[in-house]
């Protein structure tokens, strides 16, 4: 490959943000640092060229520092941002990637990015799909769905199932794996369009704007006159609230998120907790990570899932390294419809 010096721009964390809502001037874009494009002799990392970029709910709590360390660690203010992406190899000194390999992984936010440690770095086998599904279907949210749905969900045909937050990434995915298996589908989202999105697109039997409905807790009464089996936990707050006094016997909720949560200074106290007791309701948290043992029997079926077609996706796609702040920022105000992504380069 050609041995030359790049000036690598990248998205840096100016400094941490307190409890509210991140803004774009949060982040900046600088162009200060020169890389070059060729491994010295002996290294065992590999150097890749930024494709895609992830933006996802969890970034926003690493934005803050923590007394104590979460499941993720904070970012650093002043070093790029990082999160999940889509690469190309440029150059490799490790024995499982080679160059010319398309992978996908935590990157930094920055067109080239040295990775010294490939621990959760994963070569894409299948390339006659769009390279992008690997920041979404494929990726990360793809496999969280996939994971929370089956593994925490535990499903079984005709059980009725209901997914908060339910147009974005994941949640668009768990309600067509619940379609798939023969279960009764509702989803909440934020704006009629998404809710026909959910209904004529992604196969929902039922969809609500949350936004519109003064009483969520009527509302998941209309939706599910005999209750709910599968809960999907994305927002937490009132609409946990409301679903613990809808949910049935044996109920299961799988925790993915809550993003309703995350901006507030004082999180919100659920009451109803006793119904945990009454209905017999396993409620499981879970962290998709822990899950990637599986990963490639997922990302197998699923790739069989889109080219038969019994599976779509949509994606929002923002254009360019300097949108990225404002793409992630959306996130929050429910800007986006479908998996928020950023284009660096498609090639």
């Amino acid at each position: 490959m050609e041995d030359k010096v790049v000036v690598n721009k990248k998205v840096v964390l100016k400094h941490y943000i307190p409890d509210g809502p991140a803004t774009e001037s949060d982040m900046e874009l600088v162009a200060t640092d020169t890389l070059r494009l060729r491994l010295p002799p002996g290294s065992t990392a590999v150097l890749v060229k930024n494709l895609y970029l992830s933006c996802d709910p969890y970034m926003r709590s690493r934005m803050t520092k923590h007394d104590e360390p979460s499941y993720v660690d904070d970012l650093v203010p002043g070093t790029p941002i990082t999160g999940y992406g889509v690469c190309k190899v440029l150059d490799s000194g490790h024995p499982d990637f080679k160059i010319g390999d398309y992978v996908w992984g935590i990157t930094g936010w920055e067109e080239y990015s040295l990775m010294t440690s490939t621990e959760g770095l994963f070569k894409i086998n299948h390339t006659d799909v769009p390279l992008s599904y690997y920041t979404g279907i494929l990726g990360m949210p793809g496999f969280t769905a996939y994971v929370g749905f089956y593994e925490i969900g535990s499903p079984k045909k005709g059980e009725r199932v209901f997914i908060s937050a339910a147009s974005g990434a994941v949640g668009q995915l768990v309600g067509q794996f619940a379609k798939l298996m023969g279960c009764y589908v509702v989803g909440s989202a934020g704006s009629d369009e998404k809710v026909n999105l959910l209904k004529n697109k992604f196969g929902f039997d039922e969809a609500f704007n949350y936004k519109k409905e003064p009483d969520l807790n009527k509302a998941l009464r209309r939706c599910f006159p005999e209750g709910i089996d599968i809960y999907f936990e994305n927002v937490g707050g009132a609409m946990l609230e409301a679903v613990l006094r809808n949910m049935r016997l044996n109920g299961r909720i799988a925790a993915c998120g809550m993003i309703s949560q995350y901006n507030v200074e004082r999180p919100e106290g659920v009451n109803h907790l006793f119904a945990i007791v009454t209905k017999r309701i396993r409620m499981q948290g879970f962290i998709v990570f822990d899950h990637f043992r599986s990963y490639r029997e997922f990302e197998e079926k699923v790739v069989q899932y889109i080219k038969e077609g019994k599976i779509v996706y949509v994606e929002d796609i923002a254009e360019g390294l300097e949108n990225a702040p404002a793409a992630l920022v959306g996130l929050f105000a429910g800007r986006n419809v479908g998996k928020q992504l950023v284009i660096i380069a498609r090639e």
